[in-house]
């Protein structure tokens, strides 16, 4: 249901449209003139503005005029019809150029007027739904610079820009409809970074190409994370459905694909879909078109889809878990983003900016980083690539007593303890000999006998034995990482995540292929 405002100095006219807005549900609010109007407008909020131009000695145009020059400042912000008797284009384009979201001509038909508000009020909810999505990627600004000078880093951008250059094909084209690129890297290397770039990219060629249609506004970036959409829900959010398509869906709603129109839809993590969705994905990616849930009209749209992963596609293919069409529909232009770890100088270059993002966020006094820490940051494999960077600094900025960050304010390994030979722990009075030392106490045993470190043999850090704890469980269960949790006491979720950041998913996999 709908609050709609209905302008209108013919009374007739004024209840009638009254009464067809009414029975389509909605709350319908009357004015005969601009004063009303303005009133009502003072006390409530409403979704939908519908307006004569003319209005006796009045003229409907004035208050679109203040409606739109309101919503800059946070006032109005919904759907300006409005209702003319002439019919001509110039009224309407004046309308237009006024603010004016369309415009019926008199005499009007019913009928029409309420389909055509289902359809005004279903595109407001869909532009609400947009906007809310770019202001919460804009808030998500911890790492969204394009940073690093580093060859392999400017290898990658350069070849961003290259793809960022396919244009969008009308809909319905026969041939590579919608122009897709694959970004493949490990978590936190900057997936979503790159593909605001390419998008970014993508708008300057569409503005600077000849005939460019020019229209107003920045064509939309949407970005999904798919693998925090429930299974369930994942076609009508990213397709929309129609009113009654399931228990829940009072009205229609328009899905991410429609949102991003335009523009360019991000999935992230496209790998997390279900496989039972991913042939209507095919379609749409191959096809441009889809169907709404509960819907039977195909629907268009131009837009650039821009998939990531941070999982072996073809690993995933192989095991059945993701339809191997849609890969080869995805990786024809593929961008292989590489980790922190491969890109030198770019941690330190990275660091500082964020010191002195964050510290103004903070309101903290100009912060720098000593020697020494650059040092550490260089010295780090940063497992958990940008993303780990950006909370360590986080961690600093906030944390440190002083204005010079040092490595213990990172909470980092400095060189010296960080090393690929590093001192493995004692358990229970004998020395681990690493990864093979399957044969650890039996489960339980660990956690009532004591363990002791052999520090003669060089620094242990709290990183290298919870890694080495995880290993041995892995190996103990087989790659069970479900039976690993339960070993060490360990929530599963928990141990995936430590799976992730210590890079060990080859001792999971090495076991189920034995």
């Amino acid at each position: 249901m709908a609050k709609i405002l209905v302008i209108e100095d013919e009374q007739n006219l004024r209840l009638a449209i009254n009464r067809t807005l009414t029975k389509s549900g909605h709350e319908v609010s009357e004015a005969g003139c601009l004063r009303d109007a303005r009133a009502h407008l003072a006390r409530a909020e409403f979704d939908l503005v519908l307006t004569d131009v003319m209005l006796g000695s009045e003229t409907g145009l004035d208050l679109v005029r203040e409606l739109r020059a309101s919503q800059a400042s946070g006032g109005f912000d919904g759907v300006i019809v409005v209702m003319t008797a002439y019919g001509t284009i110039e009224s309407a384009v004046a309308a237009m150029q006024d603010g004016a979201d369309d415009y019926l001509q008199k005499p009007l038909s019913l009928e029409e007027l309420a389909l055509q508000t289902d359809r005004w009020l279903e595109r407001r909810t869909a532009s609400r739904r947009l906007r809310l999505y770019e202001r919460m990627e804009q808030a998500r600004d911890q790492s969204n610079e394009i940073l690093g000078s580093s060859p392999p880093w400017r290898h990658t951008l350069s070849m961003a820009a290259k793809l960022a250059s396919m244009p969008l094909l009308p809909a319905g084209a026969h041939e590579s409809t919608l122009p897709c690129i694959l970004l493949l890297g490990e978590t936190g290397v900057g997936k979503g970074v790159l593909a605001r770039y390419v998008h970014a990219r993508a708008c300057e060629h569409e503005a600077a190409r000849p005939g460019s249609a020019g229209t107003s506004g920045v064509p939309p970036f949407v970005h999904v994370n798919c693998s925090a959409l429930p299974p369930s829900l994942v076609e009508s959010e990213l397709f929309g459905h129609e009113k009654g398509a399931f228990t829940d869906a009072r009205d229609a709603r328009a899905g991410l694909f429609e949102m991003a129109d335009g523009g360019t839809i991000f999935l992230d993590e496209v790998s997390e879909t279900p496989i039972e969705f991913q042939s209507k994905l095919l379609l749409v990616v191959e096809r441009g078109t889809f169907r709404r849930v509960g819907g039977s009209r195909e629907r268009s749209v131009q837009v650039r889809i821009i998939a990531a992963s941070n999982q072996d596609l073809e690993q995933r293919a192989a095991a059945g878990t993701f339809r191997r069409d849609l890969l080869y529909r995805l990786n024809a232009l593929t961008i292989r983003i590489p980790p922190l770890r491969e890109r030198p100088g770019d941690a330190v270059e990275l660091a500082e900016a964020f010191v002195a993002r964050l510290a103004r966020r903070y309101g903290r006094k100009p912060m720098s980083l000593s020697a020494a820490a650059r040092e550490a940051l260089a010295n780090h494999s940063w497992p958990g690539n940008v993303r780990e960077l950006v909370n360590a600094i986080q961690r600093a900025v906030m944390l440190c007593d002083d204005h010079v960050i040092e490595p213990h304010d990172l909470a980092l390994p400095t060189s010296s303890t960080h090393s690929s030979t590093e001192s493995l722990p004692s358990l229970n009075g004998h020395t681990v000999a690493g990864p093979s030392a399957a044969a650890a106490p039996a489960s339980g045993a660990a956690t009532t006998q004591s363990i002791t470190f052999d520090f003669d043999a060089g620094t242990h850090t709290a990183d290298g034995v919870e890694r080495e704890l995880i290993i041995q469980a892995l190996a103990r269960t087989g790659g069970n990482v479900s039976r690993a949790a339960r070993l060490i006491g360990m929530q599963r979720s928990s141990l995936r995540y430590r799976i992730d950041r210590y890079r060990l998913e080859s001792h999971t996999k090495e076991a189920s292929r034995t």
